[in-house]
């Protein structure tokens, strides 16, 4: 499903934990135009969690999240 979704930007979170990824998915997004996409790859287990509550209290939309092998990777479009 979310494999589809093209991304503007990448960002590896990979082997940090809360709150680092959400800290520098806001900083990353700050540095997108409107409309543009961030795709976020992390370690954390409640990351999941963390970036849906990003999204509803940021408004910056979660377009995808999907789990692998313990990677988890957030598809974030920039408001």
């Amino acid at each position: 499903m979310t494999e589809s979704i093209e991304s503007d930007r990448e960002l590896d979170t990979r082997g940090l934990n809360c709150p680092l990824p959400i800290l520098r998915t806001k900083k990353a997004l700050n540095e997108l135009l409107s409309g543009q996409v961030l795709k976020v790859v992390s370690t954390d287990p409640g990351a999941t969690k963390d970036f849906q509550a990003f999204a509803r209290q940021t408004g910056h939309p979660l377009l995808g999240a999907s789990e692998a092998e313990g990677e988890f990777t957030f598809y974030l479009r920039k408001k």
